[in-house]
């Protein structure tokens, strides 16, 4: 089940009371006291696992609590600290704040540890209390509660390159030729439920690619699948924006071409502005009349795009379209080499 946003709420352990005791030992008639100190409540940690994909754990464990520490003893015995809970996210979580929005962490790569909520201290037992002035005293601390925090967690897939396209365009067609991945493909909208990743291999380069499920006007408003998948986008460096051309789609490319941009720029102008490669699919059933093939070539042209015009289900123009998106990758990779400020 893949879950890519999730509410929950963590409290981190309590720190364990201080003890009140008096030393009591054969031959020594005036023992002092001897009340040791809470140990701490359990910390929790958030920690990115590159072997996740979702968060379902949390849809199902919304309540995580860390062990509390345990009580002081006698004869100056701290208490046990309480064991630290760790939680396993994808890479490409971001946690927020409910009630504030604000981002408190951002997990892009795997190995990366937020603490999230921190275990309260430990009392001091009598021990603590002991000074020339006051040599038997009965004061104790009880131990501090453990932080409670309510976070939000956003799942954003991280890919070099996002196909994005109305529904029933090919992307699911493209994705499956060019890589590993294997999303369900059928002749109907929305058959693309959940993004999906594959990685394409260019001689000893490789790039992730995500499908994202198909947007429609009034997307960023949470029409269709909404912004549920536009995050998606926001992490990927190149959008491969890919237009159905045949004539059965009953839609007009180009009109499909600037709804899909409203929407992506409605969500974030800064993603609408990210490179682009126009892909033209679907050839292989246009038939004499090529149209609307030569209406997506003035639209590239318009907005200054590199245009392909593949068949993903005949494999008919895939290597060229991989090796653009290569170039594309490595011309942007090598661009922000150079306006990182040398040491």
């Amino acid at each position: 089940m893949f879950i890519d946003q999730v509410k929950v709420f963590l409290q981190a352990g309590k720190g364990g009371n201080g003890c009140v005791s008096f030393r009591r030992e054969h031959g020594v008639p005036k023992g002092g006291p001897d009340g040791g100190r809470g140990g701490n409540g359990g910390h929790i940690y958030f920690l990115a696992d590159e072997g996740l994909n979702s968060l379902s754990y949390f849809r199902f464990h919304p309540i995580n609590k860390a062990k509390s520490g345990a009580n002081g003893e006698g004869s100056n015995r701290r208490g046990k600290q309480g064991a630290d809970l760790e939680l396993r996210l994808p890479v490409g979580t971001v946690v927020k704040d409910v009630r504030t929005g604000e981002v408190l962490c951002d997990f892009l790569r795997s190995g990366q540890k937020y603490l999230a909520a921190k275990g309260g201290k430990g009392g001091r037992g009598n021990a603590s209390f002991v000074s020339s002035t006051h040599q038997a005293p009965r004061e104790h601390e009880p131990g501090n509660p453990g932080e409670e925090k309510e976070l939000m967690l956003e799942l954003k897939l991280i890919a070099d390159i996002g196909l994005v396209g109305f529904p029933n365009v090919g992307k699911s067609i493209l994705i499956s030729k060019i890589s590993a991945a294997r999303p369900l493909i059928a002749d109907y909208p929305f058959t693309t439920l959940i993004p999906h990743l594959g990685v394409v291999d260019v001689g000893e380069r490789s790039f992730v690619v995500a499908d994202i499920p198909g947007l429609i006007e009034g997307a960023h408003l949470g029409h269709g699948l909404g912004v549920k998948f536009l995050r998606h986008i926001e992490r990927t460096k190149v959008l491969v924006h890919i237009l159905d051309v045949s004539p059965y789609s009953g839609r007009d490319p180009v009109h499909d071409y600037k709804v899909v941009m409203k929407e992506i720029e409605a969500f974030n102008p800064e993603m609408a502005r990210r490179h682009q490669i126009l892909v033209a699919n679907k050839t292989d059933l246009l038939g004499p009349d090529k149209k609307r093939l030569e209406a997506v070539k003035k639209l590239a042209k318009k907005e200054g795009l590199a245009l392909f015009a593949i068949s993903a289900l005949k494999n008919e123009g895939l290597k060229k379209l991989i090796s653009a998106m290569a170039e594309a990758l490595e011309r942007l990779n090598e661009e922000n080499t150079e306006r990182r400020p040398s040491r």
